[in-house]
């Protein structure tokens, strides 16, 4: 009985793999490295402004909402998007850049006091990352056809 019972278990297990088809070898995937990640538009100290400039036009003609995600910039033209990443903790957020500035130190960006609060600022100036965003990209996170 037992003789039968395995020679009916060999059977079934040749049967069940007849026809499989060999596992594939796949290639691994490569891993970013260092010369193919993105560079950094900026790296730097940034900072923010809120209250005393609310309401006031900014150079993109804008009227300064200190609770919108907008940045001032010295040199990227006005209306451009950028990821501004907190080097502390790793939060990011998207701006638009429609002011110019800043006007303190050696700091890099003014942000808006929402964009700040977003990014958790704890001190008045952070250490960022600032990253291009294509205009395509940001209409597509907010569901806007340009």
């Amino acid at each position: 009985m037992n003789r039968v019972l395995s020679i009916l278990m060999a059977a079934l297990f040749l049967a069940a793999n007849v026809g499989a088809a060999p596992v594939p070898t796949h290639p691994k995937p490569k891993t970013a490295t260092s010369s193919t990640a993105p560079k950094p538009y900026q790296i730097g100290n940034a900072s923010w402004y809120g209250k005393k400039f609310h309401g006031k036009e900014t150079a993109s003609g804008d009227d300064f909402n200190m609770f919108e995600l907008t940045a001032a910039h010295r040199q990227l033209p006005l209306g451009t998007y950028v990821k501004v990443t907190n080097l502390r903790n790793g939060k990011w957020v998207i701006v638009r850049i429609n002011d110019r500035g800043p006007y303190v130190g050696r700091r890099i960006m003014d942000l808006s006091y929402g964009a700040a609060r977003m990014l958790d600022f704890h001190a008045g100036v952070e250490k960022v990352r600032l990253d291009l965003v294509q205009s395509e990209t940001v209409a597509a996170t907010q569901g806007v056809s340009e």
